[in-house]
């Protein structure tokens, strides 16, 4: 390749469209996947967390008795 054709190489949209429009589906969803690491917590942020998980449990008891009490 020559300093010009090096240049001249920038994908432009239309390029990626039809080159997203030839792969079959298993390419595709191949090309899509992006592993996201998972996210270190600190302490603060593992609180939060576990008190929103407690008050989930918490709500859920609370909406089982209700449906429970309205029933009988």
């Amino acid at each position: 390749m020559t300093p010009k054709e090096k240049v001249q190489s920038v994908i432009t949209s239309s390029d990626q469209e039809m080159v997203l429009s030839s792969l079959e589906p298993e390419q595709l969803a191949g090309l899509k996947k992006h592993l996201i690491p998972r996210r270190h917590l600190k302490g603060p942020e593992k609180f939060v967390m576990w008190s929103l998980r407690i008050y989930l449990l918490f709500m859920i008891v609370v909406v089982i008795y209700q449906v429970w009490a309205s029933a009988h």
